[in-house]
């Protein structure tokens, strides 16, 4: 009796694990790749958006100067208010969020002096972020410039 619960034991694990390895489950999406590549301590968390603007979206983004216009009506829940200085502050489901640039916290007018082609990455996580001051209770932005080594990639690439 015990020999035969074994062997179905064993049996069973040897299916879970083939179904692992030939369904995909080793599978990186490019999200999870980004993630791991730009994203460090708390703000490695998978939930959340990650856009890309490395590639293609990054011809629309051009167009824009600061990076929280093109965001509008791209991220679910994200409104943009104006300051009478001009100063665009994001609002994620009516609190406000909090900004990152490369991890470190940043004003909102700091976007206006961020040129959007040195943007690489952007991380929207809607829910409350520990990080962020006051634990973040509007969601957190984090934008991540362009590393170096990347630069050089897109140069080489375009020779």
């Amino acid at each position: 009796m015990k020999r035969t619960a074994l062997l179905v034991f064993v049996s069973v694990f040897n299916l879970i694990l083939f179904a692992q390895r030939y369904t995909g489950k080793n599978y990186i999406s490019p999200q999870e790749k980004l993630n791991n590549e730009y994203c460090t301590g708390l703000f490695k968390t998978y939930d959340g958006t990650i856009i890309d603007l490395a590639s293609d979206n990054k011809t629309t983004a051009n167009s824009y100067l600061n990076i929280l216009e093109w965001l509008q009506g791209r991220v679910a829940g994200l409104q943009i208010y104006y300051t009478r200085y001009g100063i665009a502050v994001p609002f994620i489901r009516n609190s406000r969020a909090s900004i990152f640039v490369d991890e470190m916290p940043v004003d909102p007018g700091f976007l206006n002096d961020l040129p959007v082609t040195d943007i690489g990455m952007i991380k929207i996580i809607n829910q409350p972020f520990v990080g962020a001051v006051g634990n973040g209770g509007g969601g957190t932005i984090a934008i991540y410039t362009i590393k170096g080594d990347d630069e050089e990639d897109s140069t080489d690439a375009e020779q």
